[in-house]
């Protein structure tokens, strides 16, 4: 007979169906912080406690004691602390509270189009002079007005002599009136200031829940730890009594070779129980970004809150639920998208004002002479000032861009519905999670007291010579069982107590 007890976390798995349930699957945001990854690796392994009894004919076991190897020394923190410290220190959050900043500075780009532009420029070429003294090019954020000097000549008699021109300026361009232009972009990057600051409040639910996890985590390797320290010293004990009743007389060889062999099952066991302890501390110092190797809990575990009623923690969901925020404010910077790239076909009214100095090669109309530098020396001085209005009354791509907008905002409301369905499953699946974790703790509890009734029953039999190993390794391995059984039962339910409350996003 052979009983195996596995405490296995699909952390990855629930977090999965979590986000799923909250509408993260339709964000595309399944990526979880690196605390739960961790969690979910490590938890595996945490705790696999076997106790098993061998069979009769089993070598015998001296019962030494054997290391479980060097393990990091844990730091003790309450959860409150351990909270308060991945706040501030865990990578996933600190990433989501910078991206909220670089939205912030994105926003204030467009509003940046207020703020006048200068512009400087210096050429210098060889070209032809038809119709004008000075040739120049135009270039970004310049306004310059064309002056011609030149006799104007028709094609058959134009000269193709090449002349220098120079040119220098500067030029200022101030918005006046935008109909609308900025005002609507700047909306459209408002509204994504308002997605980052949900998603990190989302994030901030996701590594609270995987610190919860691991700290509950700890306080269940420990309770396993523990059942299995003292089973092993039951078991020491009773193969103590077995050796000294063979080598007395009083009991048969296969006695003492039986309690050997549990002795050693469930010394594989403690071992098992003591790097589960020391993986969970591990686990937990990940998830709060600690650089200890490993954070260890303290006192008692924390009690968990009272469940709300289903109807009130659905509401509360609805209410507070960052991810259903979320949904609702991509909608909302969708739309806010669409307005802002229909009011790119808007006029703009600009103010200019430009001074430039220029020069041509090529003699002015009417003058009959060429002017001082040949060209070169940019020293006939112009400026202007001036108000130009700009529209573009047509742009095809502007208007396909508009419509692909549209679409989009039918797909951002199609989410929302989404949403609001999985949210209620998952707040519904969740509380009945809980429930189901507190009723079985009154069985659990009916049956450690069973157990260890059998068991008493079982130990004063065999301290009277009369009953076997096998019997004692039955009740040995029932009071374990049970024990360890309960210490799953509780961590079960506060860790569906902690799934729950990120369900109704308890933390904001």
């Amino acid at each position: 007979m052979q009983i195996a007890l596995h405490a296995t976390l699909d952390v990855a798995h629930r977090r999965r169906a979590c986000a799923c349930g909250a509408g993260r699957a339709a964000a595309g945001r399944l990526a979880r912080p690196l605390g739960g990854l961790l969690l979910a690796a490590a938890t595996s392994l945490l705790p696999t406690v076997a106790f098993a009894q061998a069979p009769a004919d089993s070598g015998a076991h001296g019962g030494s004691d054997v290391a479980a190897g060097p393990v990091p020394t844990a730091t003790p923190m309450s959860l409150a602390d351990a909270l308060a410290y991945a706040h501030a220190h865990e990578p996933a959050i600190r990433a989501a509270v910078a991206q909220v900043s670089t939205a912030e500075a994105n926003a204030r780009v467009p509003r940046a189009a207020w703020q006048p532009r200068f512009a400087a420029s210096a050429q210098l070429f060889a070209a032809t002079a038809n119709n004008t003294t000075a040739s120049y090019l135009v270039a970004d954020d310049m306004a310059i007005p064309r002056i011609g000097g030149t006799t104007s000549v028709s094609q058959s008699n134009a000269g193709w002599n090449p002349y220098a021109s120079s040119f220098v300026g500067l030029s200022a361009l101030q918005e006046v009136f935008d109909f609308g232009r900025i005002a609507a972009a700047t909306a459209a990057a408002d509204a994504n200031v308002v997605i980052a600051s949900h998603a990190a409040d989302a994030q901030r639910l996701d590594v609270e829940l995987a610190v919860e996890e691991a700290y509950f985590g700890v306080y269940a390797a420990k309770g396993v730890l523990k059942a299995s320290e003292d089973a092993y010293e039951r078991s020491k004990t009773h193969r103590d009594l077995a050796k000294a009743g063979v080598e007395a007389g009083l009991r048969s060889p296969i006695e003492r070779t039986r309690a050997e062999a549990t002795l050693a099952q469930f010394e594989i066991a403690r071992i098992r129980a003591k790097g589960g302890v020391a993986i969970a501390q591990s686990v937990l110092a990940a998830s709060i970004g600690a650089p200890e190797r490993a954070v260890d809990v303290t006192g008692s575990a924390p009690i968990t809150a009272a469940l709300p009623s289903l109807a009130d923690a659905i509401r509360s969901a609805a209410k507070r639920d960052p991810l259903l925020h979320e949904a609702l404010a991509r909608l909302s910077a969708q739309e806010k998208t669409t307005t802002a790239i229909s009011a790119t076909l808007r006029p703009n009214l600009f103010a200019t004002g430009t001074i430039t100095g220029r020069a041509g090669g090529e003699a002015p109309s009417g003058t009959g002479g060429a002017p001082a530098g040949s060209g070169f020396l940019p020293d006939v001085p112009n400026w202007d000032v001036g108000i130009v209005m700009s529209w573009t009354v047509f742009d095809g791509v502007t208007l396909a861009s508009r419509n692909a907008s549209r679409v989009a905002e039918r797909v951002r409301k199609e989410e929302i519905a989404l949403y609001q369905e999985r949210e209620v499953a998952a707040v519904t699946q969740g509380y009945v999670q809980v429930s189901v974790a507190k009723d079985a703790v009154p069985a659990l509890q009916d049956a450690v007291r069973g157990a260890l009734a059998n068991y008493a029953q079982a130990d004063a039999r065999f301290r009277a010579g009369l009953g076997n190993a096998v019997e004692l390794a039955d009740a040995e391995d029932l009071r374990t069982t049970a024990e360890v059984q309960l210490a799953i039962g509780l961590f079960a339910v506060a860790r569906a107590r902690a799934v729950f409350g990120r369900a109704i996003a308890e933390g904001l």
